[in-house]
């Protein structure tokens, strides 16, 4: 019985401490704060509805233009395809919002064929070529540690910016992104 109590016991708390550890490792990365120069920004794309960002990606966005408008010299990818229920791809409602925002067209690079993070970095690296090494990701908080372990695994050197995740969804984006993790260990390598 005593054996039972043991095994039942380490199967309780080995979760318990992964999802303490990876939430404090998620929060850490989503209170950094990027320098002010470097050249490239990059924005995961998130949801639309027909052409209507939700308001994950348009926190995301706003968070972009804020350091967009700060660093007129920065370059911005966006990075995000077109999925079901979606009308253009999320790159496309992207660089239309940055346009409509004031930023030249010069400066927005469309990534528009990705399907999940791993995509978003593995195509924005071909298009930004190997001499691109160091880049602001933007993306909502609970998504940067994760975003970053695959940007550094395709050779970036991440720099997080962190966009507030809508209250109505925060619950479970925050515990979906604990078993996402797993999944980029184990399975997001090229």
């Amino acid at each position: 019985m005593k054996k039972y109590l043991i095994i039942g016991t380490v199967f309780l708390l080995v979760p318990i401490f992964y999802v303490i550890t990876m939430h404090s490792l998620m929060v850490h990365t989503a209170k950094q704060v990027p320098p002010k120069d470097v050249d490239h920004v990059m924005v995961l794309g998130a949801k639309l509805n027909g052409d209507v960002m939700s308001l994950s990606l348009y926190y995301r966005m706003l968070t972009a233009l804020t350091y967009l408008q700060e660093n007129d010299g920065a370059k911005v990818i966006v990075s995000g395809g077109q999925g079901e229920g979606e009308w253009i791809s999320e790159a496309e409602a992207m660089a239309r919002y940055l346009v409509e925002q004031g930023i030249a067209q010069e400066r927005i690079i469309l990534e528009d064929v990705s399907t999940n993070t791993f995509e978003n970095f593995t195509f924005s690296r071909e298009i930004l070529g190997e001499e691109v090494k160091e880049i602001v990701v933007v993306t909502n908080d609970f998504h940067l540690f994760r975003s970053t372990i695959i940007a550094k695994r395709l050779g970036f050197e991440p720099y997080p910016l962190a966009a507030e995740t809508p209250w109505v969804v925060k619950g479970k984006l925050w515990t979906r992104e604990y078993l996402a993790i797993i999944k980029t260990w184990v399975f997001d390598r090229l």
